[in-house]
């Protein structure tokens, strides 16, 4: 998506969402010790992005596009795989008899 597609709105929910996480990473506490942050802003944390992700799902319904849209490498096997309807028989076109 080019910058001219992202909306204000859009740019300001993902520089927040990068913002909120960074400040998560930034204040991991190693198991054992007291997080710097109170439960209350770490909850509140969870609450920003919870909402943040909300948002961007019904930006993107907008626009008549889905969320799980990813990108893939051109040697990446695909997972489904289409058969011709053509290609199928019925037991009528097998034949019958002994399989021996």
């Amino acid at each position: 998506m080019s910058a001219e597609e992202i909306s204000q709105e859009e740019r300001i929910l993902r520089m927040m969402k990068k913002v909120l996480t960074d400040v998560a990473k930034d204040t991991h506490a190693k198991p054992g010790f007291r997080h710097p942050l109170s439960d209350g802003t770490v909850q509140g944390m969870r609450e920003c992005l919870a909402l943040i992700a909300a948002r961007e799902r019904e930006l993107v319904e907008a626009r008549g596009k889905s969320m799980d849209m990813r990108p893939r490498f051109i040697d990446e096997p695909k997972k489904t795989v289409v058969v011709p309807l053509s290609s199928l028989s019925t037991k009528k076109d097998k034949p019958t008899g002994d399989p021996q």
